[in-house]
């Protein structure tokens, strides 16, 4: 294992627009033009919706016993940049993302209390970053939702830049971002013994964390300070004015837009992954609603244990995977095999040379076994939904624009325990 990778073996980060439902997903390396379908929306188009590198997740089933308890502040009186530092030396042992929650902040009040002590405030200008990033070196880049965490070491190269959508196209970071989503940035520079651990740190406009890039020994630190003095920010107050996230941003489409067979009829037209995306804007349905409705012939209901069927199954075959993980404002993306698999209680943790998963299962609601039409034939997707019906987690045999599903990949996945019936409900 890299030095970078046994730094931060035991670490993680801590994260979602309907990231469930966001282009990115479904594919390979590109946004592709809507399938072609007869069925147009009867509803109005515009009403269509569409953490600080921590401890290992695991460590919140021994926190009760390392912590100093902190009562919930109230909402209407929250707490200052001072008491929000004092709350964080006084409970060392729980991450960031966990003591934000308690403080009842977002993750970026509690990164920006530390302005001036330790914290930069940056401009998240996402195209300059990413330019710039190329030349700090290996890095790991980290990207999360509140269930699961993904982290990537290597080099921020093959870098697509754009306001709307921007890409990092690299043979390890792989990324899909949505520069629109991220309203706050800083710099953070935190002692862990006797090194000092260097991050990147963005957040959307309700504080939540999209998106991290954290410094290892091989990373080139004169570069890192040159793209900081770039990017920071003429106000470095160490208070965040956020808005809250919309109800209607990660909610649920009702159900009453498209039919069975409306549904059906588009879903047979598609002739790539990317195309899902569309068509679920076009039938006003979301992912797991789509999912649900389809039958049995494109997605069938896993047993919730099939995930780490997989994991296991895929890490004795060696088989190369592909494996997204995705937030509001970024997805990041492995392909290839995994290795090294270990389960810590409820946290299926992968934790291999330049690939470290961390997933956690009671958060797991629901898991499908996808087929979708492609010019290629058909792919298969695993995918794992949390109880309020949003993706956490999903996975494709690894394949390359052009290339048919790999055999052995689609073997596994057919072959994972079903749940009688049309839905795991």
């Amino acid at each position: 294992m890299s030095g970078l990778g046994q730094n931060l073996s035991a670490r993680v980060e801590s994260a979602p627009r309907r990231s469930d439902d966001m282009p990115g997903f479904d594919g390979d390396h590109a946004l592709s033009p809507a399938a072609p379908c007869s069925w147009t929306s009867r509803r109005s188009a515009s009403s269509t919706t569409l953490s600080s590198v921590d401890d290992h997740p695991a460590t919140e089933l021994i926190l009760n016993k390392q912590m100093k308890v902190v009562k919930h502040m109230d909402q209407r009186e929250r707490p200052s940049p001072h008491e929000i530092r004092r709350a964080q030396q006084d409970n060392p042992k729980i991450r960031e993302h966990d003591l934000a929650a308690r403080l009842g902040i977002s993750e970026a009040e509690l990164v920006a209390a530390h302005c001036g002590l330790g914290a930069i405030r940056v401009e998240p200008r996402v195209n300059d970053l990413l330019t710039g990033l190329e030349a700090v070196g290996e890095v790991v880049a980290h990207t999360r939702n509140e269930s699961a965490v993904h982290e990537k070491f290597g080099v921020y190269d093959k870098v697509v830049t754009g306001n709307k959508h921007a890409l990092v196209l690299g043979d390890e970071i792989d990324l899909r971002i949505f520069p629109k989503v991220w309203a706050h940035g800083f710099a953070v520079e935190k002692r862990s013994g006797k090194d000092i651990v260097r991050s990147l740190q963005f957040f959307d406009a309700a504080g939540k964390a999209m998106h991290k890039v954290q410094l290892g020994p091989a990373s080139n630190l004169n570069a890192y300070q040159k793209l900081v003095a770039e990017l920071e920010s003429s106000n470095q107050e160490p208070i965040v004015v956020f808005k809250a996230s919309r109800a209607n941003d990660d909610a649920e489409v009702p159900d009453q837009a498209a039919t069975v067979e409306d549904l059906r009829e588009c879903w047979s037209q598609l002739t790539d992954v990317h195309q899902f995306f569309d068509m679920l804007k076009r039938l006003r349905l979301s992912r797991r609603e789509a999912v649900r409705m389809v039958g049995e012939v494109y997605a069938w209901a896993l047993e919730k244990d099939a995930i780490g069927a997989m994991f296991q199954q895929a890490a004795e075959d060696e088989m190369p995977i592909m494996c997204f993980v995705g937030n509001r404002g970024c997805i990041q993306i492995h392909s290839g095999p995994i290795k090294w698999v270990k389960t810590i209680g409820p946290w299926i943790n992968v934790l291999d040379e330049t690939f470290h998963l961390h997933l956690g299962t009671h958060h797991i609601k629901e898991v499908w076994a996808v087929r979708k039409p492609t010019k290629d034939g058909h792919v298969t997707s695993l995918e794992a939904y949390g109880a309020d019906g949003k993706m956490i987690i999903q996975f494709f045999g690894k394949r390359r624009e052009g290339e048919g599903e790999r055999e052995d990949w689609r073997f596994l996945a057919e072959t994972l325990p079903r749940i009688p019936g049309p839905t795991a409900a």
